[in-house]
């Protein structure tokens, strides 16, 4: 049995290897020059980073348990994290319950309110019953107008947008809470965060010499130009390499790991109900400027910036996680931001997007100043956040398509949790056995 795969991403590899271990031959192909998808790194000096930042959290089981199977667990360094928030000219810590209770832009009353409704999620598990309200309102409910309008609504408004940030189902919310909570210990003060030492890059290069080594295939720079129809059945892939070649490929099964909107695309008219389900989500890209620094920007890794005068949403300083003399002594910070592709900084280039963010980064430290920048580099990354209103249980598209041997498995399908390296990983594997028991 023979099976294509479209996209070398995490889901892609990972159902890749599922297959593979299951003595299927797999063929991957990836438009890109580079494995890894939104986890894919690039070089800095010599060493490898992340176009975009990542990290694991101690719950994220099923990339943990991939790389102790293709013997890399000891690749795996956990780190105290330091999360921090940016509020009316100041950073605030906000990692330890006492780190809450100093958190001066909220009355006391209302910090204690915080904190209980973070606990309160935290340990919620009928995610269910938070489906037909949004984040917005159900902030504004149980945490109060105060906690919204200083923490939580500016940051659902840097993540979404001014037009979509009151759309978001609650179950979003509640998944990311689980999430970053998971990795705390009992006494909730510390928080663990996991890096591989050589990067994300150790993992998908890794995974994608196993797949090669049980006679599988990884084509990179070759897009897939149509899936191939016969009968109502996916039979084959029509290529198209960056050479400007086509071919045809057959297959016995399709996987296609495609963005929602990009799906239907690739295929004769498919039912209306399904192609209604893709198409009704709709996607926020990620647009990160990576600053290479000869100085600290702040002591903080991950910095919320709840201050919407400022044209980004989140400032991360790799190098206050990861040691700086992996990166020759340089300090690493991502400024990420979440636009639409319609959005006027969506469209600046390079130079422009950077000679906008650079007053506001003195806005964060006063004693910036530009000449600390050694290098800086610009990435988008397409379709990096679905956007998931409420009843969205009842709307998912189903990883079995309406063509016979067709699968698809992309981040709209990862639900309740929010998309993620790890929860990509386990949907990959997933469809995988899907894929397998369909083939008998």
């Amino acid at each position: 049995m023979k099976v294509g795969i479209i996209g070398a991403g995490a889901a892609g590899l990972a159902a890749a290897y599922e297959l593979a271990l299951n003595g299927i031959e797999v063929v991957v192909y990836e438009k890109a020059s580079f494995v890894g998808g939104q986890a894919s790194t690039f070089n800095v000096g010599s060493t490898p980073l992340e176009r975009g930042y990542h990290h694991l959290f101690t719950s994220d089981t099923d990339i943990l348990g991939l790389m102790s199977e293709i013997d890399i667990a000891h690749q795996m360094e956990w780190h105290e994290s330091k999360v921090g928030i940016f509020y009316g000219g100041q950073i605030y810590n906000l990692v330890t319950p006492m780190d809450l209770l100093k958190f001066k832009p909220l009355n006391i009353i209302d910090r204690i309110r915080l904190g209980v409704v973070t606990m309160i999620l935290r340990w919620k598990k009928d995610w269910r019953s938070l489906e037909n309200i949004t984040t917005d309102a159900w902030i504004k409910r149980w945490a109060g107008k105060r906690v919204y309008e200083v923490v939580w609504g500016p940051l659902l408004r840097g993540k979404f947008g001014d037009r979509h940030y009151n759309e978001i189902g609650m179950p979003w919310f509640w998944g990311k809470i689980h999430t970053r909570f998971a990795s705390r210990g009992k006494n909730m003060s510390k928080e663990l965060l996991g890096y591989p030492k050589g990067s994300f890059g150790e993992i998908f290069e890794t995974l994608q010499s196993k797949i090669e080594n049980m006679g599988g295939k990884v084509i990179l720079s070759t897009g897939v130009d149509r899936i191939i129809v016969e009968n109502g059945r996916a039979v084959g892939l029509k290529l198209e390499s960056l050479s400007g070649g086509k071919l045809i490929e057959k297959f016995d099964a399709i996987l296609s790991t495609t963005p929602s909107f990009i799906f239907p695309k690739l295929l004769p008219k498919m039912p209306d109900e399904y192609e209604k389900r893709l198409t009704d989500v709709q996607y926020m890209s990620a647009v990160l400027i990576i600053l290479i620094l000869d100085r600290p920007f702040t002591n903080v890794y991950w910095l919320n910036v709840a201050d919407r005068s400022i044209p980004f949403v989140g400032v991360i300083e790799h190098t206050n996680m990861i040691d700086s003399s992996l990166y020759g002594g340089k300090h690493i910070v991502y400024l990420s931001n979440y636009l639409t592709a319609d959005h006027p900084l969506y469209q600046l280039d390079h130079d422009q997007l950077l000679s906008e963010y650079l007053p506001h980064l003195k806005k964060i430290n006063q004693d910036f100043d530009k000449s600390w920048i050694e290098k800086s580099y610009h990435h988008k990354v397409g379709a990096a956040q679905p956007i998931i209103g409420i009843n969205y249980s009842q709307r998912i598209p189903s990883h079995v398509t309406p063509f016979d041997r067709l699968y698809l498995a992309n981040t709209t399908q990862i639900y309740p949790e929010d998309r993620g390296t790890n929860y990509s990983v386990r949907m990959g594997r997933k469809v995988a056995k899907i894929l397998l028991r369909d083939l008998g």
